[in-house]
């Protein structure tokens, strides 16, 4: 018997099917152990002995983990905490790569690598390096799934330190005092993103503080199982955030905002902490919640063809559906068209489109074809990680003329005329 898999929580899944259509790879798979309830079965089987941790693995591992099970099922089945605990004890029998130890438990919360990295990145754009690699073919000593990610890197900037020193105070009367979380890859790859979300929140009449000592969040080494160095970056992050009042903890990525909604679960049964977390966890928003509630006002026609793909972990993590679909409806002059089976997994999750390329890339293809059926001019998403598997959707399909891939915080800033 094994004690630390969610074995009591298998027990609340009846095996109805109703988390069948909602699984992306049940979908393009078409078998059972790679739904959500034959996962359950299996981690069910796993815990009783039955079958060992290592015959499961492939089923698994090809989780994307978007959760809309979650969403889906009728008996409120907790399957990202059996998900988490195969994760968990995977992680202490096989331990992880040197490379995968040394970026998430290093890598990610270390300000001067993530610096570096950017400043890297920045430097291969703009140096003549990128032009010359695609020229010699240089690039083509990269794995496939490394060189499609390449292709579709953003213009990397650099963050605007003036948006990130001291705190922002609105022209008008402040209605709200809130702190931005930017996250770690998020400031490394769309600096941009932040600094306009940071602009949007001062234009909507909050004073905005970007708290110095904050870290990584936490979900990518949550996703690998490392519990240890999650609960470790989800206190610092809570120490740094309660130092001062806040009425919100702000962010616009989905993934990192997931997480840290989740603080309070993580460390529940910490006595010191869990007081501590459940009021950090309350106060964590997305900033589509925070600009819909202050009724943003704009200034700009904005007149596109414009669809929506939700990042699942604010879908169905953080339970955020109506807030971004009534910001887009609102711009004025444009023209919102419904994506359909928009709930479904893009096939990004975190790194799943990195390490499961093909099996990412499948589901993405059947996304695409939605696409293409309602054919708009911009795909407006909501985290980072959506955001570079459609534009890889894009590129795909040769439409980088016709359609344009852009944060929700871009197209508002737009019609905001920041």
């Amino acid at each position: 018997m094994n004690n630390q898999l969610a074995y009591e929580e298998t027990f609340d899944c009846v095996q109805c099917g109703y988390c069948l259509p909602a699984c992306p790879t049940y979908t393009t798979m078409g078998k059972e152990r790679h739904s959500p309830r034959g996962r359950i079965n299996l981690v069910q089987m796993a815990s009783e002995g039955k079958i060992s941790l290592k015959e499961i693995e492939d089923s698994m591992e090809l989780c994307l983990g978007c959760r809309a099970c979650e969403t889906a099922c009728p008996t409120n089945v907790q399957y990202g905490k059996i998900l988490s605990s195969y994760k968990e004890v995977r992680m202490q029998q096989e331990g992880s790569p040197f490379f995968n130890q040394l970026a998430m438990k290093k890598g990610l919360s270390n300000k001067g690598m993530l610096n570096t990295m950017n400043h890297s990145l920045r430097f291969y754009q703009h140096s003549g390096i990128e032009k010359l690699a695609k020229v010699t073919k240089g690039i083509q000593i990269l794995p496939e799934n490394l060189r499609a990610f390449e292709a579709i890197l953003p213009n990397i900037t650099k963050p605007d330190k003036a948006l990130r020193k001291g705190t922002l105070i609105p022209h008008k009367e402040t209605k709200m005092k809130v702190a931005f979380f930017t996250g770690c890859i998020m400031d490394v790859f769309f600096a941009r993103i932040n600094d306009l979300s940071i602009k949007l929140l001062k234009h909507a009449g909050c004073e905005v503080t970007v708290i110095k000592n904050q870290t990584c969040c936490g979900a990518l080494q949550h996703h690998e199982g490392d519990s240890e160095t999650t609960i470790q970056l989800a206190k610092e992050n809570i120490r740094a955030f309660e130092k001062d009042h806040y009425d919100y903890i702000v962010n616009s990525i989905g993934g990192c905002g997931a997480m840290l909604v989740e603080y309070d679960q993580l460390l529940q049964f910490d006595p010191d902490w869990s007081e501590r977390a459940k009021v950090f966890a309350e106060k964590s928003k997305d900033i589509s919640v925070i600009l819909a509630e202050l009724d943003i006002q704009f200034t700009k026609k904005v007149e596109k063809k414009i669809t929506y793909q939700p990042s699942c972990h604010l879908t169905n993590v953080q339970k955020v559906k109506k807030s971004p679909l009534d910001l887009i409806q609102r711009i004025p002059a444009a023209t919102y068209i419904p994506l359909p089976e928009m709930d479904m997994c893009c096939g990004s999750a975190g790194t799943y489109n990195i390490f499961h390329y093909k099996e990412s890339m499948e589901i993405l293809d059947e996304k695409m074809d939605y696409v293409k059926e309602r054919v708009p001019e911009v795909i407006v998403t909501s985290n980072p990680g959506c955001h570079l598997q459609m534009c890889m959707g894009v590129k795909r399909e040769g439409l980088e003329m016709s359609v344009e891939v852009v944060h929700i915080v871009e197209i508002l800033a737009e019609a905001c005329g920041l």
